[in-house]
């Protein structure tokens, strides 16, 4: 394990959605939540009019997530899921893995009723030498960090 006083450095992600979508990826974002911030007008004990902030209702990012394609139709099989609007069947728990270079795990993630969210292809350029690239973007109902 890493020096918990200095920053990971990743190397790629595996993720595994209840075993529907198994894999490395290359690039992953959106691990995180925010809140909406509320405005309250007071007035102090003194009479001077604040505006005191308070934390509204928590939203969770939408992950994405980005891999060279693959011939595995995993993912676009699980979004063909939420097309058919089968999306309670589609909702899946999943872990997020990110390892290092000498491909030791340095951090988890776990979420909660995923979805697929969009699903896309490479951008074809025939006169281009560049991996082909597949995104997957999931959105989710809860995230915890658990290494």
């Amino acid at each position: 394990m890493a020096d918990s006083k200095n920053p990971l450095v990743s190397f790629h992600y595996a993720i595994d959605i209840s075993g529907v979508v198994k894999g490395y990826f290359t690039e992953c974002s959106g691990i995180g939540s925010e809140h909406e911030v509320i405005e309250h007008k007071i007035v102090d004990d003194n009479g001077h009019q604040l505006v005191q902030k308070i934390p509204g209702r928590l939203k969770w990012e939408n992950i994405t997530l980005k891999r060279g394609i693959t011939s595995s139709m995993d993912i676009w099989d699980w979004r063909e899921q939420v097309v058919q609007g089968k999306v309670e069947d589609a909702r899946k728990n999943g872990t997020i893995t990110m390892f290092d270079q000498e491909l030791k795990p340095i951090a988890k993630w776990d979420f909660e009723r995923a979805w697929p969210v969009k699903v896309s292809g490479p951008t074809v350029k025939s006169d281009s030498n560049e991996f082909g690239v597949e995104e997957l973007v999931i959105t989710h109902e809860g995230l915890t960090r658990t290494m």
